[in-house]
């Protein structure tokens, strides 16, 4: 479940107004019901107690109260954060028209509602649609709170994520320069909530070429996460895969080659040697070897590599395909070409996986 959405539907909840005593306990026992099962991970008694809330609201403040919008924006936050699109969408949309009516066209609330209406669409992959959304809400929180407030690195964060998605990375990059300072600020320098916009920064630099900008930011990001995460946790496993990449695409074999044998031990270790991300670390170590004339070591690796995937995948998947072109090419090199390997194998064609399989 997503921290983002529990802290934003606990910022709703507490965004009410005053009312009756008796109705106003009845509706806030209902949220902070939710919130708590929510929390714990129990989703259907969640919506069940939201919907409850929304009952309150709606009969004893009517259905253009701002509790009523309340209500209806955390059910939205909730049928979001489980795929239910369909249900979230006009819930969002009831919200927001009261809320700009109750409230105003440049109030938090109001941008809490944007905000979240535009994720639901970023989830959907309506980038058009989500994108005014988001600045319409960034344009909001902007006049309503101090320039380092936590609100305006949400939606800054949101946005610039939307970019990287549709590889508009100049746009993006703006966005988290601007948003990186304030998230250490309030959460220091070596906080885990820094690491995916360092990474996302990273990587916008290393595909533009700046590898020297890139190198920090990837080392910054290791060392967030070995310390949150452990020296042997298989997202750690993932970083050290990156930062080799990004040596490797300069050459720097020597660099890269430790960061993959350490991956590779991570990743053995945590899901067995013959996973298909244990194969891809092979074939990337093997190539490095490989590039650098060593062919004794490379060979093995390619082997292992080449039989993970063939029984994981089948022979004929573009994966083990790969592999066995690279396998090709190493005989080349060592003038040991198999008499039986295709004819269009023969050439050294050597390809990289740049990504630890089914990584998202």
């Amino acid at each position: 479940m997503k921290t983002l959405s529990t802290a934003f539907f606990l910022a709703l909840v507490l965004g009410i107004t005053q009312i009756a005593y008796a109705q106003q306990t009845k509706w806030r026992t209902f949220s902070e019901e939710a919130i708590s099962l929510y929390k714990k991970g129990e989703y259907d008694k969640a919506v069940a107690a939201v919907k409850k809330s929304l009952a309150v609201a709606e009969k004893e403040y009517g259905p253009d109260h701002p509790d009523t919008a309340t209500s209806l924006n955390n059910l939205a936050e909730l049928y979001r954060d489980h795929k239910k699109f369909a249900q979230a969408e006009p819930l969002y949309k009831r919200a927001a028209a009261i809320r700009e009516k109750h409230f105003g066209p440049n109030h938090s609330l109001f941008a809490r509602t944007l905000n979240g209406q535009a994720e639901l669409y970023r989830a959907q992959n309506r980038f058009g649609d989500a994108e005014p959304l988001y600045k319409r809400s960034l344009a909001i929180r902007e006049k309503s709170h101090r320039p380092d407030h936590p609100d305006i690195a949400q939606t800054l964060n949101n946005l610039a994520e939307l970019y990287c998605v549709q590889e508009q990375y100049a746009s993006a990059k703006t966005l988290y320069e601007r948003l990186l300072p304030i998230r250490e600020k309030a959460l220091g320098s070596d906080h885990p909530g820094l690491a995916a916009g360092l990474h996302n920064l990273a990587l916008i630099h290393q595909n533009e070429g700046r590898y020297a900008q890139a190198e920090p930011l990837y080392k910054r990001v290791l060392a967030i996460r070995e310390k949150a995460l452990g020296l042997n946790n298989p997202g750690v496993a993932q970083d050290l895969s990156i930062l080799a990449e990004l040596y490797r695409t300069q050459g720097r074999y020597a660099l890269a080659q430790p960061l993959y044998e350490r991956s590779l031990a991570i990743f053995e270790k945590a899901a067995g040697k013959h996973h298909l991300d244990v194969a891809t670390i092979l074939n990337n170590l093997a190539f490095i070897h490989h590039k650098q004339g060593q062919y004794a070591q490379a060979e093995p690796l390619y082997k292992r590599a080449l039989a993970i995937c063939e029984k994981s995948l089948g022979t004929d998947h573009p994966t083990a395909r790969i592999t066995r072109d690279n396998l090709a090419g190493l005989r080349v090199a060592m003038d040991r070409l198999n008499p039986n390997d295709e004819p269009e194998r023969q050439v050294a064609r050597f390809q990289w996986f740049s990504n630890i399989m089914g990584r998202p």
